[in-house]
C-alpha cells in the first residue's frame, strides 16, 4: 500500500519554529531546464536534493552530474506527478532515503504543444498540459505538505509564469494551467495560515531553455532571465528570509531580493483579483 502522510494538526494549533537554509529539497521535473538548473543551485548551496521526472535514465545522469559537481548527496526518483500512486511512492522513498522534505518545488509541466486557438487544440494534449501542472501540483502537496505541518516547517514553491497572469491565444492550456496554480498557491497560503509553513509563486521569467528555444514567440530572443536569478530567488524562500510574500507572485530576474526583503506586501499585491470597471462597481 503508498505510504500515506500522517493527518496535520491544523496549522492555528501549530507551534512556531525556527526554518533553516539548508535541508532536504524535493524538486519535480528536474532533468532539464529550470529544474536541472535548481537542482545544482541548491545542491551548491548545501542542500540535499531529490529529483523528480519521469525519464529514469536522463534523471539518473543529470542527478548524478549534480552530485559530482557539487559533493551534494542527491537522490533520483523516477515518477509521473500527475499519476497519485506514483508520486506517494516517490515521496515516502525521498523521506526514507534523505529524512523530511523542507522544501518543495513544484516545477514539472508542459507546454502546448502548437500554437493554435483553442478551438484548434487537441483536447487530449490540452488537458495533458493543465494535468501535468495542476494535477501534478496538488498529489505533491496532498502528499508533502502534511508532513511539513506535523514538523511546522516547510516551504512550498509552485512554478508559476507571467502567463497565468494574462491571456495567450496560442498557449492557452498553459496559460490556464498557470493561472489556477496561482490560485492554488493563495489557498494553500491562506489555509497554512498561523504555521511556519509557506507557499509561494516564483516566475522565473525567460530562462534559456529546450522547451523556451522550441516557442515561436521566444525566437530571437536575447534577453534570457540567468537562471541563478531563480535559484537566488528560492533559496532565499528556502531560508525563511520572504515569508510575507506567502500566497504571492514573485519574479525572478525582476524583482531584487534586497527590496523583496524589507517589503511587506498588503492588500491583494501580487495576487490575482478582479479591477473595478470604475468606482461605482459593485465588485469593486
Amino acid at each position: 500500500m503508498a505510504e500515506q502522510g500522517p493527518r496535520p494538526p491544523h496549522p492555528s494549533q501549530a507551534q512556531v519554529g525556527p526554518l533553516d537554509g539548508a535541508g532536504v529539497a524535493l524538486v519535480t521535473g528536474a532533468s532539464t531546464g529550470i529544474g536541472r538548473h535548481l537542482v545544482e543551485g541548491l545542491a551548491a548551496r548545501g542542500m540535499v536534493v531529490a529529483g523528480v521526472a519521469r525519464n529514469p535514465d536522463r534523471l539518473r545522469t543529470a542527478m548524478a552530474e549534480v552530485a559530482e559537481a557539487t559533493g551534494a548527496r542527491t537522490l533520483a526518483v523516477a515518477a509521473d506527478v500527475t499519476d497519485r500512486a506514483s508520486v506517494e511512492a516517490a515521496v515516502g522513498e525521498v523521506r526514507e532515503e534523505l529524512g523530511p522534505i523542507e522544501l518543495l518545488v513544484n516545477n514539472a509541466g508542459l507546454i502546448d504543444e502548437f500554437e493554435v486557438p483553442i478551438w484548434e487544440a487537441d483536447p487530449e494534449q490540452w488537458w495533458d498540459v493543465v494535468s501535468s501542472h495542476v494535477r501534478g501540483a496538488q498529489l505533491t502537496i496532498r502528499t508533502v505538505v502534511p508532513w511539513m505541518v506535523l514538523r511546522n516547517r516547510g516551504r512550498v514553491v509552485n512554478i508559476a509564469s507571467g502567463m497565468g497572469t494574462r491571456a495567450n491565444p496560442d498557449y492557452s492550456a498553459y496559460s490556464v494551467a498557470k493561472t489556477a496554480l496561482v490560485r492554488l498557491t493563495e489557498g494553500l497560503a491562506t489555509a497554512l495560515e498561523g504555521s511556519n509553513v509557506r507557499a509561494f509563486n516564483v516566475a522565473p521569467g525567460v530562462v534559456d531553455t529546450p522547451m523556451t528555444r522550441a516557442m515561436h514567440m521566444w525566437q530571437g530572443n536575447t534577453h534570457w532571465t540567468p537562471p541563478e536569478k531563480v535559484v537566488e530567488l528560492i533559496a532565499a524562500i528556502a531560508a525563511g528570509e520572504l515569508d510575507q510574500w506567502s500566497g504571492r507572485f514573485v519574479r525572478a530576474g525582476k524583482d531584487h531580493l534586497d527590496v523583496l526583503r524589507r517589503t511587506t506586501p498588503d492588500d491583494a499585491a501580487r495576487q490575482l483579483r478582479l479591477r473595478p470597471y470604475g468606482e461605482d462597481d459593485p465588485l469593486g
